[in-house]
């Protein structure tokens, strides 16, 4: 899925290390309505196995992860 996809809600979590970018978008999450589409921008890492394992755990789907350049990491997930 392009990770360029209208989202209903982005956070910036650029420059956050493990566990805030996560911490903030089940924040966000809890924010939207079932069905809509959160933009997370991160720089850490690890987040891309982080988002993986919060999508599997918490039952919200993941519809794309992308690395940009720069390091810098965009994922999309659609509240459950």
């Amino acid at each position: 899925m392009d990770t360029q996809t209208t989202a209903d809600k982005e956070i910036d979590t650029r420059g956050l290390n493990c566990p805030l970018p996560i911490l903030k978008a089940k924040k966000a999450l809890a924010d939207l309505t079932s069905g809509q589409v959160l933009r997370v921008l991160a720089t850490d890492p690890g987040s891309l196995r982080d988002f993986q394992a919060f999508a599997r755990q918490t039952g919200h789907a993941l519809l794309g992860q992308e690395t940009l350049p720069g390091n810098e990491f965009v994922h999309l997930l659609r509240r459950r």
